[in-house]
């Protein structure tokens, strides 16, 4: 593949310097001061993130709806799976622990989905890389495998109750082609070589040692978890090869999955194969992705793809510590709802795949998730109750899209695990903080929890309905209050209501009054159970806030913080009986907020 073809297919911005003297190839490298992961160059009417404004509307009040007795089926658990850059950090005491975390309050395994697998490297984890150094040659050439790193990693996922979501990914050092040596990188004490910053997205120079390596890597997953277990994984080739995480053309990539699903299956006759997880602006190269697979009747069981709701500009300011962001910017829920059905609507083009499941396995208010609010303020939303809020918002807006959409979304992915070494609320896109403190976002995922398995029918005065994703014209999602709601086998009724906008400098000093009325009730008692995400209540940020923001907190403020960082409920338990299967309550709620209330048959 010369030069001319790696621009190409990379599809990004190359610099190209002049032929050496003695006439050899000219080198490539990389402008990388604007290109950032998930994001491929935007052809749609949405901004790159949101704007602020602060004369946009309130909602004053709002009346919301449950009809417990009117069952709109299973409740999809869209929510359950998340993943990371740094594999190496899963196997930490901090990594397993939060794997833990999420197991004990889900009861149920979530699908976790690390990059980096086939990455060579010593195992030492940074922020945005990683490395399982699985694959070797020795002097002749001849392959030989090392799993030491990839059995910790799916060790502590499978041992906290979890399923794999095996990215198959990226190119070994020594496979890489002789291309890669083009990719210059100027010697600096920051920096390892040219493999580390991006030589490993370069197509394997071999793709029959490839078919070896991903049929070595199943059997031994085959051999250490169990036929079962394994089955229940899902296999996936590669990340957003639409954009630089790939160096070659489509048509390579289509190729390799071809090897790719050939391997797998060889081992694993009933594993679920599939792909090809590009960014949202992906259209073209997902719909040639499905030409390829139909055409030549490529094992393919689910498609995968992703979205990012806001990219700051400028993403790193280097501005003074804490200083504040150049352009107050916001996260976009309507421009993730938009890439998410405009790729549904690819996938449905293909009558044999309209069944298949759509794997979103990032899915995400921001990118990159390792910058901060030092980069840019903006960030600052990760450490908040906007960011819960927002997830519960964005969770109840794809199932509406599920409803009405031929292909539907099956994961939803929080790309979202934790970093070492951080700052206290850094304010990354993690669960954790520095001192393991859970962040508010946590919480979200345990309100989804709570949730039954049958969806009941819930309607709000004061909704966005998905419809009006063809009126938004560019914009961001105003304020609303909106509800989502179950049912389970005991009888018990779930109901979230929250208040939100794409703002998250937009405040209110007003509570929003909402009339909540449950209606359909079968039991003569409930014990009614109300928890809260705001800035008062589960919330180990404000806490932390307002014990001074210390960055070497004592003994007895670390406490303090995370007595406070769980799920907390807004008033205690309460009694209420049911008037012709019917309840009425009002919840008063803040900008932003989220409401869980659970009514417990007696």
């Amino acid at each position: 593949m010369g030069t001319e073809e790696l621009a190409r297919g990379a599809e990004i911005p190359l610099i190209w310097s002049h032929p050496d003297v003695e006439g050899n190839e000219p080198t490539v490298s990389i402008d990388t001061q604007e290109q950032n992961p998930g994001l491929a160059v935007e052809d749609h009417e949405f901004p790159r993130s949101a704007p602020s404004d602060p004369s946009a509307p309130h909602v004053v009040e709002a009346r919301v709806t449950v009809n417990a007795s009117q069952d709109r089926g299973p409740l999809s658990r869209i929510w359950e799976s998340f993943g990371y850059d740094e594999i190496n950090w899963t196997y930490t005491p901090t990594g397993k622990r939060l794997l833990r975390t999420f197991r004990e309050f889900a009861d149920r395994p979530y699908y976790v989905r690390p990059h980096y697998v086939f990455c060579s490297g010593s195992g030492f984890g940074i922020p945005h890389w990683g490395n399982g150094n699985v694959y070797h040659e020795d002097a002749d050439g001849n392959p030989y495998y090392d799993f030491t790193i990839a059995d910790q990693t799916y060790d502590a996922i499978v041992g906290a109750g979890h399923h794999v979501l095996v990215e198959l990914a990226f190119t070994p050092r020594d496979m890489l082609p002789d291309e890669a040596a083009q990719l210059v990188v100027e010697s600096s004490p920051t920096v390892y070589s040219n493999y580390e910053a991006g030589a490993w997205a370069y197509p394997p120079r071999n793709y029959e040692k490839w078919r070896g390596l991903i049929a070595a890597h199943a059997q031994h997953c085959l051999e250490r978890y169990g036929e079962e277990e394994v089955n229940s994984w899902l296999w996936e080739l590669w990340n957003e090869p639409d954009i630089f995480y790939w160096r070659g053309t489509p048509e390579q990539f289509y190729d390799l999955y071809t090897v790719t699903a050939e391997a797998v299956r060889s081992v694993l006759p009933q594993a679920k194969v599939g792909g090809p997880a590009v960014t949202g602006g992906g259209v073209e190269f997902l719909r040639g992705f499905l030409r390829h697979t139909a055409a030549n009747e490529v094992p393919l069981d689910f498609v995968s793809f992703h979205t990012k709701g806001s990219a700051f500009t400028p993403w790193r300011v280097y501005g003074p510590t804490g200083g504040p962001a150049p352009e107050k910017q916001n996260p976009s829920a309507n421009k993730m709802l938009f890439e998410i059905r405009r790729l549904l609507r690819v996938i449905g083009e293909f009558e044999q795949y309209a069944s298949l499941p759509a794997i979103v396995d990032e899915c995400d208010a921001g990118v990159p998730a390792h910058y901060s609010v030092y980069d840019n303020a903006n960030f600052q939303f990760q450490n908040t109750e906007y960011y819960p809020t927002f997830q519960v918002k964005l969770f109840k807006k794809i199932l509406d899209l599920n409803e009405v959409e031929t292909v539907s979304v099956e994961q939803a992915t929080s790309w979202s695990f934790y970093f070492e070494g951080e700052r206290y609320f850094e304010g990354t896109r993690a669960f954790l903080t520095a001192g393991g403190i859970e962040k508010p976002l946590l919480n979200a995922y345990r309100m989804m929890a709570q949730l039954g398995a049958r969806r009941v029918d819930a309607t709000s005065t004061a909704e966005w309905p998905i419809a009006e994703l063809d009126n938004a014209g560019g914009r961001s999602m105003p304020e609303e209050v909106d509800t989502l709601a179950s049912k389970d086998d005991d009888g018990t009724v779930a109901v979230l209501v929250w208040r939100h906008t794409d703002d998250q400098y937009q405040t209110d000093d007003k509570e929003t009054p909402v009339e909540l009325r449950v209606t359909g009730l079968d039991a003569a008692r409930y014990s009614v159970t109300h928890f809260r995400i705001d800035a008062s209540h589960s919330n180990a940020h404000t806490v932390w806030q307002s014990l001074g923001s210390p960055q070497d907190p004592t003994d007895e403020q670390l406490l303090t913080i995370k007595e406070r960082q769980g799920l907390e409920q807004l008033t205690e338990p309460a009694e209420m009986s049911p008037t012709e299967g019917s309840v009425s309550m009002q919840v008063d709620l803040p900008l932003p907020s989220v409401s869980l209330l659970v009514l417990q048959p007696r």
